[in-house]
């Protein structure tokens, strides 16, 4: 499928900013893959989220969430698209979901940080319940941000089952 191409001197400096956070601050630029990208981008975050704790984390996530609402929806119109996969601010709220847990259990490290990505990336992609439904039937920016919330907090459960089933 064709993507149109972007063209931000066409647009009003406010849908610049607007866009530039939607395509992930270019990460979603990527020629392929550009939700990997853009979930990959998002582990620059990890520091913030150690720096931020649990409570500040979770504080910050929902208002990434939140705005990301905005920022998702007025993208795909700015772009006159729907869940275009350039969009990825979405991710950045999916990815930084995952990693909640490990705040939790304070095992925030390297192999958990992979194993995070991983898992929400398979979640992301593979769409199981509610994942699909979210994806298939919610529209405009909350319909883009849900369905990634929804893959982090899979992706969050399966990190808290490993944790407590297999290293407890």
């Amino acid at each position: 499928m064709h993507k149109p191409p972007i063209h931000f001197k066409q647009m009003s400096w406010f849908n610049r900013c607007i866009v530039f956070c939607g395509v992930g601050f270019g990460s979603g630029l990527a020629p392929k893959a550009p939700g990997t990208f853009g979930s990959a981008f998002a582990l620059l975050f990890v520091p913030l989220w150690l720096q931020l704790g649990l409570y500040g984390s979770l504080i910050a996530i929902l208002i990434m969430s939140v705005v990301g609402i905005y920022i998702c929806g007025q993208t795909a119109k700015v772009l006159n698209v729907h869940d275009d996969g350039r969009i990825v601010w979405d991710e950045f709220a999916g990815q930084s979901i995952t990693f909640l847990p490990l705040l939790y259990l304070q095992q925030m490290n390297g192999l958990w940080v992979i194993a995070g990505f991983v898992l929400f990336r398979i979640f992301d992609v593979w769409k199981p319940f509610p994942i699909s439904w979210a994806d298939q039937k919610v529209t405009g920016g909350l319909g883009i941000m849900l369905d990634d919330i929804i893959a982090g907090l899979w992706a969050a459960l399966c990190i808290f089952m490993i944790h407590f089933y297999f290293l407890t």
